[in-house]
């Protein structure tokens, strides 16, 4: 699956509105549109995954720079981040083990 960006979204914007959008061009699989958390408004942006690269390349090119709602949209593939956070002890030092919880 391929991660896209789409930038320059109305604060009104609805899921199934995005996904009509988007699947006259290719196949969606997942979309988060992100929003504040107090007043439920779309922050402008959301994140959709879709099925294969050809479908979003096809979407990249078509919807790129178009007007959706009265806004240009910004669509773009997303860099996936390919490192992933592990945890590391401070100052090289070794993790320390819980200790073991008394048996009663």
């Amino acid at each position: 699956m391929v991660k896209i960006f789409i930038g320059g979204l109305p604060d009104n914007i609805q899921e199934m509105d995005l996904a009509i959008l988007v699947s006259l061009h290719g196949r969606v699989e997942t979309i988060k549109i992100v929003r504040d958390r107090a007043t439920g408004k779309c922050k402008g942006y959301a994140f959709l995954e879709i099925y294969s690269l050809q479908d979003a390349k096809n979407i990249v090119s078509t919807l790129n720079g178009e007007t959706f709602k009265g806004n240009v949209i910004t669509v773009k593939v997303s860099e996936e981040q390919t490192t992933v956070k592990t945890a590391k002890p401070k100052n090289n030092q070794v993790f320390k083990s819980k200790r073991p919880r008394l048996q009663r």
